[in-house]
């Protein structure tokens, strides 16, 4: 039996003990004004998952929805130069963390990659996040998710 995008995220919550459920919607949560309007919260409360090649090395991004990612903050913090640092091909993206773009969770990627937090997203108690699929998400404490996805948090967003 085949398990779903949407399956493996839920499992991977479990494991690493965040108490969430995969919400699927008709209409998409693709972006992040699409899925701040699903689920009826602040744009700065969903999660951008960016996935970026650093030298040859996949890199996970999380920024608040109302943010945008400096790459050449983010380059510097990783020590990278700046034109080594390229966001992820959809090929890419589907490779090193098993879902598609527009659905990529912060959870449950076949292997462990490096993930840096924005700052920004330290302002909210409660975030969203894609599940998995383009018309998926699911909610968790801020400082929980983090924690649990042994993120870094730093300052990359202009």
């Amino acid at each position: 039996m085949r398990v779903t995008p949407q399956e493996r995220v839920q499992a991977a919550l479990e494991a690493l003990g965040l108490p969430s459920r995969v919400i699927e919607f008709d209409e998409s949560t693709a972006t992040a004004e699409d899925a701040a309007s699903a689920v009826g919260c602040e744009l700065g409360q969903i999660v951008k998952t960016l996935f970026f090649m650093a030298d040859g090395r996949p890199t996970v991004v999380l920024v608040a929805g109302d943010q945008q990612a400096d790459t050449a903050k983010l380059a510097q913090l990783i020590g990278v130069g700046r034109k080594k640092l390229k966001m992820g091909t959809a090929e890419q993206v589907l490779e090193h963390t098993g879902y598609p773009v527009g659905g990529v969770a912060p959870v449950g990627h076949p292997l462990p990659l490096d993930v840096v937090v924005d700052e920004s997203l330290h302002r909210f108690e409660v975030v969203w996040a894609a599940a998995g699929a383009r018309n998926a998400v699911f909610e968790a404490k801020t400082a929980a998710l983090v924690k649990a996805i042994q993120g870094q948090w730093a300052a990359i967003t202009r």
